[in-house]
């Protein structure tokens, strides 16, 4: 039970297992149902800013307009990021609590990088630097692309907390840990205290199956009708055997949920699981009892199924299915950065719309 009272299969997997659950948003009220029920971090991206500008346009919408009233000069994107900026702090504000009580280990906002910087490290460094010190409680998003990859290294040597994004193989999965650690040794050969520094990898096992999917449907290939929704979780559980392996100190961390299982067959490991709030709100109302189960195999009939009739799958789940300067033009990876980047200027868009709005637009 968690320190609200409020018993739930989520809180009882944080009390009970090495399991931590993130809520996948910083709107404030999704944010304080999921601290209360054992929460102990959350994400943010473009994607999700423009869905909790949404959600909070009582509070967002002046407040986009006071500060384009403050500063007269500033571009939409100057605007735009300041909203991002203070959107990250508001949650990190109710996350603080817990990062206190867990001595820095826990309570954590994660920030994204600007995505359309995805070929340029130093610019995704200095936005991080900069992301570091809105809150001490910051953690910071990067592409699991070669440059950035570059970019989370450097970070982290400058005591930024990394995590590592847009990741769907375990061959991303693995260069990501490496970065991390490079960057780890190298801020404590300068003096930095790493004790507090809590990287995690984020593989998004949902939208490895989707990709799946969309390959069997454009490729009229016929799979086993179970195969894709094991497809993210094959990966996950190979690269989280890794890590434990090899004792990386970066954690593996999941992402993009689309079924149960997502949540069910991760179960116990020393891991992330980040969750948007309509999926907790439906694993806390299913009475399922959450069993360690990262341990059991992934049916082998189902990986070779995938392994046979989809290359990408293979590229995927081999540790070596990929080169670093491959991981952007994975299909699932490409489908995401471009969306994000996509999401990313639609926010703009957004901000325009309330600094500069728009005459011939309806009404309503």
């Amino acid at each position: 039970m968690t320190e609200t009272g409020i018993a739930t299969p989520l809180a009882k997997m944080v009390e009970t297992t090495a399991t931590d659950y993130w809520n996948d948003s910083c709107a404030v009220a999704e944010l304080e149902y999921a601290v209360a029920r054992g929460a102990t971090g959350a994400t943010s991206n473009p994607t999700i800013v423009g869905e909790v500008m949404k959600k909070e346009k009582d509070h967002w919408v002046p407040r986009v307009r006071e500060v384009a009233a403050a500063n007269p000069t500033w571009s939409e994107v100057e605007i735009t990021w300041q909203i991002i900026e203070e959107m990250g702090q508001r949650g990190a504000a109710i996350l603080q609590p817990v990062f206190e009580a867990n001595g820095g280990k826990k309570g954590r906002l994660s920030l994204q990088t600007n995505p359309a910087n995805y070929r340029t490290p130093d610019r995704m460094a200095e936005q991080a630097v900069h992301f570091s010190t809105l809150a001490p409680n910051i953690q910071v998003k990067f592409p699991a692309t070669a440059e950035g990859l570059v970019a989370a290294e450097e970070a982290t040597a400058r005591g930024v907390c990394a995590n590592v994004t847009v990741v769907f193989t375990v061959a991303q999965c693995i260069a990501a840990a490496e970065a991390v650690e490079r960057g780890l040794r190298r801020y404590e050969a300068a003096g930095g205290d790493t004790s507090h520094m809590t990287p995690v990898c984020s593989l998004m096992v949902g939208r490895l199956d989707d990709w799946m999917r969309v390959l069997v449907d454009k490729d009229a290939i016929v799979l086993h009708p179970d195969a894709a929704n094991w497809a993210g979780i094959a990966a996950f559980k190979r690269a989280y055997a890794i890590y434990q392996e090899r004792g990386y100190r970066t954690r593996m961390l999941a992402a993009a949920y689309r079924h149960r299982l997502h949540w069910t067959e991760l179960v116990g490991a020393d891991a992330v699981l980040t969750m948007p709030y309509a999926w907790q709100v439906r694993f806390n109302n299913s009475g399922i009892d959450p069993v360690e189960r990262i341990g059991v195999p992934v049916d082998q009939a189902l990986i070779d199924d995938l392994s046979a009739r989809i290359p990408d799958f293979r590229r995927a789940y081999e540790p070596d299915g990929l080169a670093p300067h491959e991981f952007v033009g994975f299909g699932a990876a490409a489908r995401t950065l471009r969306s994000f980047v996509a999401s990313y200027h639609d926010l703009v868009g957004v901000v325009r719309d309330i600094v500069l709005p728009n005459p011939d637009a309806k009404a309503g």
